[in-house]
């Protein structure tokens, strides 16, 4: 018999909730654990700012008082808004491979949405495009990344014995990093820099990328991923939140800010290293030692680099204004040793992103979904 119990908003409780998604993978050479108390703060109402337009509730269920799954309901009411819809999200889900414990799982969320007046199920997805989004459904043999989610080849399964459909499909390629940059790149970005000014910025100090573009790297991602699917515009109160959890721990020889004859922003990419062999060996905690293999992670020892921002203007998109940025990423990822890179999340339909490396050798080597049900 599966026993169903709401998980309570409070440390103790989420850690277990939480270290359950990271057991349950034991033993897997390609899951890669997130930081344990940053999804914990995700899910905490006096953490997380987008409580402030959003509702969830944790469930997990128990056989024979031992976990066996996991679930989170989450209402984003700024989305249902713009979308005019009624769904409700599911995230941070993991279960074993039985369809009593799925189906419980998922008739608790779905009660807990009715009962709010939702009528579709969609997930899995976070609160904000910045959680972990989209079900691995070809790849799982692939080392997974910090960004995203890894799961097991029998998770997709169990969604389309549910009656789940496809929402929205994503794609990640592994990009080989050429020596130079292509002489096209080379042509675009001058052509570009000259027409329209655009001159780039490189930091070397935290605090003064805070003070001059923090606040306006944010806004630039609102308005460069706003008509995304499932897209929820991050507030003013978020935008502090996360000025201060990523801005300070980005490498800054990674980063590259693009303005316009005025200064303002209008093209960013942010890379890092990849973290995912450091989280493997740290299992999601900073301490004793996870910290250090972090820390020697961050500093460049890997020869693969994450993408994890890539965002230009909507004034500026389909004007080469990307050749500009690869012309300083290229040589200052070859320095940095980067062999390969990882795209990360690409939404299979977005030919303005993918079209970005059509001149660098590539391989799409996964594919991931988010699915939908009314209920």
């Amino acid at each position: 018999m599966v026993e169903i119990r709401e998980i309570a908003a409070s440390k103790k409780e989420l850690i277990k909730y939480v270290k359950f998604g990271i057991d349950l993978y034991k033993g897997n050479d390609c899951f890669v654990p997130p930081l344990i108390l940053d999804d914990v703060n995700t899910l905490r109402p006096d953490k997380n700012p987008a409580f402030d337009y959003c509702q969830a509730q944790s469930f997990m269920a128990f056989r024979d008082g031992k976990p066996v799954g996991r679930i989170t309901a989450i209402i984003n009411s700024k989305v249902n808004e713009r979308t005019g819809r009624k769904a409700m999200r599911f995230g941070f889900v993991d279960f074993i491979d039985d369809a009593e414990v799925v189906d419980a799982l998922f008739e608790a969320a779905s009660a807990w949405g009715r009962k709010k007046g939702m009528n579709e199920m969609i997930g899995p997805m976070g609160f904000t495009d910045l959680d972990h989004e989209a079900m691995l459904i070809d790849g799982f043999d692939e080392l997974g990344t910090m960004a995203t989610i890894y799961n097991y080849p029998y998770y997709p399964r169990h969604m389309e014995r549910m009656g789940f459909g496809k929402e929205a499909d994503w794609v990640e390629y592994r990009i080989t990093i050429p020596e130079s940059i292509p002489d096209k790149y080379l042509r675009v970005a001058r052509m570009v820099q000259e027409r329209y000014g655009l001159k780039v910025k490189i930091y070397s100090s935290r605090k003064k990328l805070k003070e001059e573009y923090g606040r306006a790297l944010f806004d630039l991602i609102n308005r460069a991923y706003d008509g995304l699917y499932g897209y929820s515009p991050l507030s003013e109160r978020q935008i502090n939140y996360y000025i201060d959890m990523y801005l300070g721990i980005i490498r800054l020889d990674n980063v590259c800010l693009i303005t316009d004859a005025d200064d303002r922003l209008i093209c960013v990419g942010i890379a890092m290293p990849s973290m995912s062999k450091a989280l493997r060996k740290s299992g999601g905690k900073l301490f004793p030692t996870g910290w250090y293999h972090l820390l020697r992670a961050l500093k460049g020892n890997s020869d693969v680099v994450d993408l994890l921002l890539v965002a230009v203007d909507p004034e500026y998109q389909n004007k080469g204004v990307n050749a500009l940025l690869f012309n300083y990423l290229i040589p200052t990822f070859n320095r940095c040793g980067y062999r390969e890179a990882e795209s990360n999340l690409e939404l299979e339909d977005n030919e303005n992103v993918q079209r970005q490396w059509e001149l660098f050798p590539r391989r799409l080597h996964r594919r991931r979904r988010v699915w939908g049900k009314k209920i």
